[in-house]
Parts: structure tokens; sequence; C-alpha cells
């Protein structure tokens, strides 16, 4: 496998279309694309009280929040307070979304396996 280098500015952010998202962005950094046999990296942007959509997948994610704060929330009505430089274990089948209470914009870098490993 050749190592593989690039920077982050040159991915364009795209609208994340899944429903029950508001004001939310994402891009692929790092893929099957270039040459990644297992995981998948991907930035999420989201603006002021926008949210990713309350969901839940058989697989485990990582978070690494680089900007901003906010709370990730789960479907019983609890939430989990999160800002810059925290990160978040999110196992298989929790249901889970982040949601920007902050006052500035919440970038966070997701990890995901690749789905034909899981």
């Amino acid at each position: 496998m050749e190592i593989y280098t690039k920077s982050t500015d040159s991915v364009a952010f795209e609208p994340l279309t899944n429903e029950g998202a508001k004001d939310a962005e994402i891009k692929v950094v790092i893929g099957k694309e270039q040459g990644a046999p297992n995981f998948i990296m991907r930035i999420f942007r989201i603006a002021k009280n926008g949210h990713t959509p309350l969901h839940s997948h058989e697989w485990e994610h990582e978070n690494y929040i680089l900007k901003g704060s906010g709370e990730l929330r789960n479907s019983k009505g609890e939430s989990k307070q999160i800002k810059q430089g925290d990160v978040v274990l999110i196992p298989p089948f929790e249901e889970h979304q982040f949601y920007n209470s902050g006052n500035e914009e919440l970038v966070f870098i997701c990890l995901i396996p690749i789905m034909d490993r899981v």
C-alpha cells in the first residue's frame, strides 16, 4: 500500500441529505478511492442549531471534535455536552444525533468501517 496524503481543504463539503438532518455538511477525505482497506474518514460541519439525523447502525464509530461545541443526543432525550478536543465513541446500535448548541460551527472527524467489511 502506498502512503496517501492530501489537504482536507481541497475536498469540498456537500450537504448532508439524510432525512432528519438540518444545516449539516459532510466531506469524505479518506476512503476506498484513496486506497483505505478498512476505514472511511469523514469530516462533518454543522451550523448553529443544525444537527445530524437521530439514527443508529450496526457498527461503532469514533469522532474527534475539531471546532465548536454542542450536544450528543439519544432517543431517550438524554444528551452529553461535547466541545473542541473531545473524543467520542458511539457503540453499535446506539441511537445518536450531533446537535450544534454552540455559538459557532461544530466540526468533527468521524471514522467508520468500510461497509463491505462490517
